[in-house]
């Protein structure tokens, strides 16, 4: 019941609806294609670990981050029903955007500055950037377009942090450091219909059993003729948003040939540009796009420095 309804994502990136409250002016998110596992030696820092200033053996998953560009930056008002968006202003863009949204023949400039002389009527501010796939080398030119939350004491250091990135592109370092933590958000593997036993984990049957075995026991009493909506079922599995809370940074290292094996990675390819490493595993499948955001819940026991990696596996990157 933790994860009714367990509906599909309506899309294969998910969206953000809460944003980590910051008073220091910086985007509060990126995003990048997830590439695969493996795994590092670094020595334990953890100030109360049983091996603290020892080698440990740390599994990490890849994501390659190619530079965010900004398409639009929104304006809110609050209401009663919460933040709504009452001004947008488009920026100019690269055509690849055009795959995705339907862009604007004409971009008003000066909407851009009528606007700033009127930031105080407005309550917050937020930018809406792309992804810029070609940099990678899943294949992939369609960008995906979201939005990005700001962090800052108030609207109008909020829009002239907002300035200096117009036009310019945003890079991972440009948002997070080593050793920082982050909420995960992705979209997971979609498995197909799936029977009860797998889709919720229900005990087999003995094998006397009549009919199913790896199916419930019963659905429900005669009276009332009635199927509880808790009562498993089989039906479709996977493919739904979740969110990681607090998954570490290990390292962020813009030097991919540090990294890249002569074979390349496993159903991904190389390596081209800016990768992160984060502690253990992520949602989703190979080349799907992991969004990371500004931790909305910190866990302050979680080391703030990245550990010290002396070696980084080469195995799991080979084709076989």
């Amino acid at each position: 019941m933790q994860f009714y309804p367990r509906v599909r994502a309506k899309r294969i990136y998910s969206k953000t609806r809460t944003w980590a409250s910051t008073k220091e002016v910086g985007f509060l998110g990126f995003a990048g294609y997830k590439v695969g596992m493996t795994h590092v030696m670094a020595i334990d820092a953890a100030p109360n670990s049983m091996t603290k200033g020892e080698e440990i053996n740390i599994p990490v998953t890849i994501l390659e981050c190619p530079p965010l560009k900004i398409s639009s930056i929104k304006f809110y008002k609050n209401s009663i029903k919460g933040a709504k968006c009452a001004a947008e202003i488009s920026l100019k863009v690269d055509k690849e955007l055009a795959r995705t949204n339907v862009l604007p023949k004409k971009l008003d400039e000066a909407k851009l500055a009528e606007t700033e002389k009127n930031l105080k009527s407005y309550d917050d501010v937020r930018v809406v950037v792309y992804t810029q796939p070609k940099l990678t080398g899943i294949g992939k030119k369609r960008p995906e377009v979201f939005e990005l939350g700001i962090g800052g004491k108030d609207i109008t250091e909020k829009f002239n942090f907002i300035k200096n990135f117009i036009g310019k592109e945003i890079g991972a370092k440009d948002v997070f450091k080593a050793g920082q933590h982050v909420d995960i958000k992705g979209v997971t593997i979609g498995k197909g219909t799936q029977g009860t036993t797998k889709r919720f984990g229900s005990a087999l049957r003995q094998h006397k059993a009549e009919k199913t075995k790896r199916g419930v026991g019963t659905l429900g009493p005669w009276h009332p003729a009635h199927v509880l909506y808790t009562v498993p079922h089989a039906g479709k599995m996977g493919f739904h948003t979740r969110t990681e809370y607090n998954k570490w940074i290990i390292s962020i290292n813009d030097k991919p040939e540090e990294i890249n094996s002569k074979g390349g990675f496993v159903s991904y390819g190389f390596v081209k540009g800016t990768y992160m490493l984060i502690k253990g595993d992520t949602v989703g499948p190979l080349r799907r796009l992991i969004r990371m955001n500004f931790p909305i819940r910190p866990n302050h026991k979680i080391p703030k420095d990245a550990p010290t990696i002396t070696y980084v596996s080469q195995e799991s990157k080979q084709h076989n």
